[in-house]
């Protein structure tokens, strides 16, 4: 019996591992082909903390060509991290939901690099506890919506400029 169940989880681990090793070249084939497609806004992408080669890759991919964009808002539409505005009259909602329209797959991964530079980066840490601080309900989405917003002003500062990213400022 114990034979029996060792050996099957002798199986699986070894399936784990080969999937990892499977996983791992996809990974540098997808890093080499980005590398190779746009060196240059890679390397501007990378330079953030936080931001490794899978986020860079998905980014640069569902981009295109940041120069299709006249401003960070346009930016911010496409990608759909805008919040929709209800108001009338005097009154404003204070609960407004997220547009759903935009690139769902540059939303993921911007969403997913804000996380990450939240533990990464001092200063979007700090926006983040403020944005999540300000309101009782829906804290995290709210505030990591914000915090991607941020990076996103930051991505289009970046790669519009040419320009690495340094800790607290930006340097040609």
């Amino acid at each position: 019996m114990y034979e029996l169940l060792t050996t099957s989880i002798a199986c699986s681990f070894n399936c784990i591992q080969a999937f990892e090793q499977e996983l791992k070249s996809i990974n540098k084939a997808i890093e080499k082909t980005v590398k190779e497609l746009n060196p240059v806004e890679y390397q501007i992408l990378m330079s953030i903390s936080g931001v490794g080669p899978t986020y860079s890759s998905g980014i640069l991919a569902e981009f295109g060509s940041i120069q299709a964009f006249p401003n960070n808002d346009s930016v911010a539409k496409y990608v759909g991290i805008v919040l929709k505005e209800n108001q009338s009259g005097c009154f404003k909602a204070e609960n407004t939901p997220m547009s759903k329209a935009g690139n769902r797959y540059l939303h993921y991964y911007l969403i997913e690099a804000a996380g990450s530079v939240i533990r990464h980066i001092p200063e979007y840490e700090t926006f983040y506890q403020k944005k999540y601080a300000e309101v009782t309900t829906h804290q995290h989405k709210r505030a990591l919506a914000l915090t991607s917003r941020k990076l996103i002003r930051l991505i289009f500062e970046l790669l519009a400029k040419n320009q690495l990213y340094f800790a607290n400022r930006v340097d040609n």
